[in-house]
């Protein structure tokens, strides 16, 4: 029998996580829209309907998977949150990606780093359930992509192909620090740069980055950085979840002043010395692989591209009652619902 699923995300950088999603749902034979509110607003995915909000309570979804920090609670089904990034430490965990605010019925975590903390919470509130699922944006990683890495990938024309990918926030963001030595390597041309930069970057940092575009780079857009990461054979990054995301794939990653640096990074914090942090990363040496695939596995088992199936499960096996009965929603999250209301500006019933 079909039933009506609901994909909720409040940014563009959300679309490659439901994206998969949305095909393992449509795999299924189930019917899926999409709310894309906030700065996720006008985005759209391949044969999925957008809906609005009063759409959005009349279709009743079955669940609602939800790729940002909180879900409207007044919409009808279980809520899922299958988040929007890895946690990279940006921020401390009470602030961060282990906050519980109370607004998320199912928990699919990526792997035991994130469980681990998760079932300990749920243990402790008793108003949520986790399950380990893998993380539905990192299936295409671990699928036949159609070509699409392999053509970002023929330019290079045998080169090694760097992959630079930086964060937003001011504070940690490489990319208004390595651009001379970025740009100086590309105009030596002994390297191919694919380039991309955070959505919420400034603008003139786009126009430069683009204008590093020719016969030894090219400039990568948002749906673009998945079959950048399988092109790619090391990544120069920051404190940005595309590191943990690029790790994955058991290859080495070079970082610039990373907030808390890891073994299976290569971090440094003189733009000088991007030079040989590149030849370290693309010979690297065993000790630094078995750091890497230590950190992958602990992320991010799963390299099956299975991720979204085992998130539909998890939640058909939720709301089959098989995770246990759940203890009421605390205070907060009626309190945060209230300001959920007012931002959307909806007083109506809820359609739970």
């Amino acid at each position: 029998m079909m039933a009506e699923y609901l994909l909720f995300a409040t940014e563009r950088y959300a679309l490659p996580i439901l994206a998969p999603l949305a095909q393992a749902l449509h795999a299924s034979g189930q019917s899926v829209s999409a709310w894309f509110a906030d700065g996720a607003a006008g985005a759209s995915l391949p044969g999925v309907p957008n809906v609005g909000l009063q759409q959005a309570l009349a279709l009743r979804p079955r669940a609602v998977f939800s790729a940002a920090n909180w879900v409207p609670p007044f919409i009808a089904g279980a809520k899922v949150q299958v988040f929007h990034g890895f946690n990279v430490q940006k921020r401390d965990s009470a602030r961060g990606h282990f906050r519980v605010r109370g607004l998320f019925d199912l928990y699919c975590t990526q792997g035991p780093a994130t469980t681990t903390p998760f079932r300990e919470l749920a243990a402790r509130e008793g108003h949520f359930a986790v399950a380990e699922t893998g993380w539905p944006k990192l299936d295409p990683l671990f699928l036949d992509d159609g070509g699409a890495s392999a053509a970002l990938r023929a330019p290079a024309q045998g080169r090694p192909v760097i992959l630079f990918g930086s964060t937003f926030t001011e504070r940690l963001s490489a990319a208004p620090h390595l651009y001379e030595q970025i740009a100086g390597d590309i105009a030596r041309g002994g390297h191919y740069w694919l380039l991309t930069l955070h959505p919420k970057c400034p603008p003139e940092l786009f126009a430069r980055y683009r204008a590093l575009a020719g016969a030894n780079a090219a400039f990568i857009e948002p749906e673009q950085v998945m079959a950048a990461q399988r092109a790619a054979d090391v990544l120069v990054s920051d404190t940005s979840s595309i590191v943990s995301e690029f790790v994955v794939q058991h290859k080495p990653v070079v970082t610039f002043r990373n907030r808390v640096p890891q073994p299976h990074m290569i971090d440094f914090d003189d733009p000088a010395q991007l030079p040989p942090m590149l030849a370290r990363a693309l010979h690297p040496e065993p000790a630094l692989m078995a750091e890497i695939r230590r950190y992958a596995d602990d992320i991010h088992p799963w390299r099956d591209g299975r991720s979204s199936e085992r998130v539909i499960a998890a939640t058909e096996d939720f709301l089959a009652g098989e995770m246990g009965i759940l203890k009421r929603k605390p205070f907060g999250a009626w309190t945060r619902g209230l300001q959920i209301r007012r931002d959307l500006g909806y007083w109506g019933p809820s359609k739970r």
